[in-house]
């Protein structure tokens, strides 16, 4: 395993994390039992970084990886949580109209929801804790900001971070001058490049972390996939609503093609999308989910300290492709 400092944290991280969202069953029925496992074993073989979050099952994430942290007796584990804006009267996440921060995170609010993530991960102090949709008039109104530094104070939490919403990283940008947080998690794989174009040169100037999550974009770019694929999702698996109608078709299409660029460096679709993930130096690490140990065998496999080949990165840049499924 490789190991990246995450920014101004100081952290030694492994460059490859523990996404936790699946852990919290909303991509499909998972055993909490197996999920335990899973992330002892990823631990095992030097995962250090797991990322969860309230909003993934209602705290369920949380709790699974509460329970592998009371059982793990290894090395430090850093895990980051997430505070969920309240919603007031949003009927969606669109932050597109650049809604005010004023309201979505109170102090009572925040402190509320960090008492319930120390409870469920049984721990004393949050490694990192980020708010889960970032308004760009965050930079003026600082509530916010002011609130987790009381709790940073208190030993309650250690870093703050942000994470942005999907396909949106320019919201960002003025977040990174400002270095007002430790580190950014923002959404970044083949089809979505756009964080190396503002966001990732401005974060470097303020060595601000950068977590790159979705590396496979939501099992697209696993190269797993076939025209049956769709059919095998339940109802309760998220990818059922994000690829209905003509969507899976075409994602279909367009990973056939990223498959052809790839195929003369990597045998694997997967390979290529998770070294590529981690390629830009402003990367601390990736976080894939998994779901399985053999996952995780895949996922920590790319971890070899090789460069990504500068060809076949210029040659996926004609492959951007800005989409948002999540509605």
């Amino acid at each position: 395993m490789e190991y990246r400092t995450l920014g101004r944290t100081g952290w030694k991280v492994s460059e490859i994390g523990f996404g936790g969202w699946q852990l919290g069953g909303t991509w499909g029925r998972v055993d909490n039992r197996e999920s335990v496992d899973t992330l002892l074993y990823a631990f095992e073989q030097g995962i250090n970084f797991v990322d969860t979050a309230f909003a993934y099952g209602k705290g369920r994430s949380e709790e699974v990886i509460g329970k592998a942290l009371k059982e793990w007796s290894g090395d430090k584990i850093y895990v980051a949580t997430k505070v969920t804006p309240v919603k007031q009267e949003m009927t969606t996440l669109d932050v597109d109209g650049n809604p005010p921060i004023k309201g979505r995170y109170p102090e009572w609010y925040i402190r509320q929801m960090v008492e319930g993530s120390l409870r469920r991960l049984g721990v004393e102090r949050l490694d990192l804790l980020q708010l889960h949709l970032w308004f760009e008039s965050g930079v003026y109104e600082l509530e916010w900001l002011e609130t987790l530094n009381a709790l940073r104070l208190e030993g309650k939490i250690d870093k703050i971070g942000v994470s942005l919403a999907d396909i949106r990283p320019n919201q960002g940008v003025d977040l990174a001058q400002l270095g007002l947080v430790d580190t950014i998690q923002v959404m970044f794989n083949i089809f979505e490049q756009q964080p190396m174009d503002e966001l990732f040169p401005m974060g470097k100037t303020t060595n601000t972390g950068f977590i790159a999550r979705v590396p496979l974009d939501s099992g697209a770019l696993t190269g797993t996939w076939t025209d049956a694929s769709y059919s095998e999702w339940g109802v309760e698996d998220k990818r059922h609503a994000m690829y209905h109608g003509s969507r899976f078709k075409k994602t279909l299409q367009r990973i056939e093609d990223i498959k052809n660029v790839c195929q003369p460096f990597y045998n694997k679709l997967a390979d290529a999308a998770l070294r590529y993930a981690l390629h830009p130096e402003e990367v601390g690490l990736i976080i894939p989910g998994m779901r399985n140990k053999n996952e995780v065998d895949l996922n920590i496999a790319i971890s070899d300290g090789a460069k990504f080949p500068e060809e076949l990165a210029n040659s996926l840049k004609s492959h951007r492709w800005k989409h948002e499924f999540y509605d």
